[in-house]
């Protein structure tokens, strides 16, 4: 599919050259400093070696001081508490965070819920609060969702039920009665950071809770390793304290997880985790189990004491994730079939018969398909529900906001929607989505776009540059892997390669240049090589005299026979003649 490179705007010079000198450090990477808001070399110092000092005050988010001061109630008079969470990784990671840190400090071990995915909804369930005042539960912390619910915090009311709300998610116009709603999107929250993800807001919690009683911070540092993969579970921004609480968490992982998480990571053969590792390898197997209704088994694996149960249920996880590969396989073959041509800029897919579990998954295969903007919707028990997801750069939730007339529940963030709506309304739902996004999206947005960081020469490709770029990770959303431009390069010598020669292993030169060296003129060339997965269809153009260019990140090149070898992993390349 054809690709837009979208190349970032590069700072002033002088501002560039100044931070450069004063870090100091190539104009390369004072450029993609600086394009991360970080200007001078001490914030360069803070953003290469981050310290858990760095996190915020948990106080300074609104109703944090009401949040402890119920928990301190509780604690006081031995009350029972249940910890709720959402279903998906996000959430079962923040309810094993809490479990984890409050189970000493209770009279008895919290209870937590995970709620059905089909049977209960989106938000805090009616079953639970009639589950936890059938159990004398007088204290129900909500986590990774909540910020809606507000029939339901009226109804625990009622119900002699107190509420706390840890969550992440955009709120609406009115928030829900509880103790404390903690969300750090609130618009009266001046929280210096937004983007915490749903167990982000539940470690500031457990933060605020050992600030209040001036207790050691080891325990909370043990648990990091869950808030880093709800960071890369639930793809939010992996800068400001995103960063640094992923950073430490990756730390964790590799060195001394929590036995529930290193079940997992064994299992997978995992070795220095990354986020787009834990992304690819770890979230799956925690959200399979939501996905097939039984997210209290995630939950069951993370706070494991011992080495059996977390053997047993990591098993169960596996079975569920095995029956979800197949789902997902089944119905996105069905959901292709089903896409017609139509020139419309969203797709909007009905079939009641799929399996809720995995439309969200489903629905991104679709936008990596055709790249648009995708809803997928089936139903149960007599009510549609449905998971949308979007392309890079347009804001779903927005878009889904202005259909609000048609639909019974919605929530979500920019990429990322679940919705429920009545039957009788999906055609117009279809309608009036792909009329917004018809409407709304700019041309820009309806090709996958390659962001470029900088431009560079070939010469500037070194081992020194690689290490430096490293010190830019965690990379994730908002932080990615720097993306780098050479323009006018030639073939140099590449092959095809591959059981099927469908990648090229380039060799490359820049233009030639013109060198005077003791009176005699030579031509100077600078070669580099890298590799283009997936693009063996491009060689014969590589390599018929075509000048092209390269976008690409800087790998170390292991095979090589070079010490310290770095090569280009190539994202795209465009011919000359193409432009």
């Amino acid at each position: 599919m054809e690709k837009t490179w979208v190349v970032n705007a590069a700072p002033d010079e002088n501002e560039t050259r100044t931070l450069a000198e004063a870090i100091p450090c190539s104009p390369v990477i004072a450029n993609l400093l600086l394009q991360r808001g970080v200007t001078s070399a001490g914030e360069a110092r803070e953003f290469f070696s981050p310290t858990l000092d760095m996190l915020h005050d948990p106080f300074l988010m609104k109703d944090m001081d009401k949040a402890i001061d119920r928990i301190d109630k509780a604690i006081e008079r031995g009350e029972n508490v249940m910890i709720y969470g959402d279903h998906d990784v996000d959430g079962t990671t923040s309810v094993a965070l809490l479990y984890k840190y409050f189970k000493d400090k209770l009279a008895a071990p919290p209870a937590y819920y995970i709620p059905g995915r089909f049977s209960e909804g989106p938000g805090l369930s009616a079953v639970a609060i009639d589950k936890a005042a059938g159990e004398n539960i007088s204290l129900v912390i909500v986590t990774d969702c909540g910020v809606k619910s507000i029939e339901q915090v009226d109804y625990a009311r009622e119900k002699h039920v107190d509420i706390i709300i840890c969550d992440h998610h955009t709120p609406g116009d009115t928030l829900p009665d509880a103790v404390a709603v903690l969300d750090p999107r609130r618009k009266d929250c001046h929280y210096p950071y937004e983007w915490l993800s749903g167990c982000g807001v539940s470690f500031k919690l457990a933060q605020a809770y050992n600030d209040r009683h001036a207790l050691p911070d080891g325990m909370l540092h043990e648990l990091l390793d869950l808030v880093c993969v709800s960071i890369a579970g639930d793809i939010v921004p992996v800068t400001g304290e995103n960063r640094v609480l992923a950073r430490f968490g990756l730390e964790r992982l590799n060195s001394n997880p929590s036995l529930g998480l290193k079940t997992i990571i064994d299992a997978a053969g995992a070795r220095d985790l990354t986020i787009n590792d834990i992304v690819a390898r770890v979230g799956p197997k925690i959200n399979a189990a939501g996905r097939m209704d039984a997210g209290d088994k995630s939950v069951e694996l993370l706070v494991a004491e011992d080495e059996e149960t977390a053997r047993r249920v990591a098993g169960d996880l596996d079975d569920f994730n095995d029956k979800r590969k197949k789902l997902d396989h089944d119905i996105t073959e069905e959901a292709l079939k089903a896409v017609r041509e139509t020139g419309e800029k969203a797709i909007v897919l009905y079939n009641p018969g799929w399996h809720g579990g995995v439309i969200g998954i489903v629905a991104l295969r679709l936008v990596e398909h055709f790249y648009r903007p995708t809803v997928i919707l089936t139903e149960f028990d007599g009510i549609v529900i449905g998971s949308a997801r979007s392309v890079e750069g347009y804001d779903l939730y927005e878009a889904i906001s202005r259909c609000g007339e048609y639909l019974e529940n919605y929530g979500g963030h920019k990429y990322a929607v679940g919705l429920t709506l009545k039957r009788e309304n999906v055609a117009a739902f279809r309608a009036a989505f792909q009329r917004v996004v018809r409407d709304t999206i700019p041309a820009t947005l309806t090709l996958p776009r390659v962001t470029i960081d900088a431009r560079v020469d070939l010469e500037d490709i070194t081992p020194e540059l690689h290490d430096m770029v490293q010190l830019f990770a965690p990379f994730g959303p908002d932080n990615t892997v720097p993306v780098f431009l050479t323009e006018g390069l030639s073939d140099f010598g590449s092959r095809q390669v591959g059981r099927h020669k469908e990648h090229v292993q380039l060799q490359v030169v820049d233009d030639a240049r013109v060198h005077a060296c003791d009176e005699t003129r030579a031509r100077v060339y600078t070669d580099r090589h890298g590799i283009a997965f997936g693009m063996g269809d491009l060689f014969p153009r590589v390599t018929n005299g075509d000048v092209f260019d390269v976008c690409y990140t800087l790998q170390r090149n292991d095979t090589s026979r070079r010490e310290n070898d770095v090569q280009m992993l190539v994202r795209d390349i465009r011919f000359k003649e193409d432009r």
